[in-house]
């Protein structure tokens, strides 16, 4: 993560991008699509949509969707077969 410059902290308060000012804008606003998208996807709103349009391009934008359909797929079928998320692997 470091690499990506998301810092131990960063990730730890993620629920609060709101209040925090470690976040860009444009990661703000990513946090926000995929908190939406996974919680209240039928209210993207057009105001939600100008706003994503003025931060992100189109292309970024499926890309984006791509990630979180991803994550949010991945975590429900672990869910599903009880395999827990905090396990370890051991290479």
């Amino acid at each position: 993560m470091a690499q990506q410059g998301v810092t131990e902290e960063m990730y730890a308060h993620v629920a609060e991008y709101r209040e925090r000012d470690d976040y860009s804008e444009r990661e703000k606003l990513a946090i926000e699509y995929a908190e939406r998208f996974a919680l209240d996807h039928t209210n993207l709103d057009d105001d939600f949509w100008r706003r994503m349009r003025a931060g992100y391009s189109d292309e970024e934008i499926v890309d984006l969707s791509l990630c979180i359909m991803t994550f949010i797929g991945l975590g429900r079928m672990l869910a599903v077969l009880g395999v827990d998320p905090a396990c370890a692997l051991d290479w």
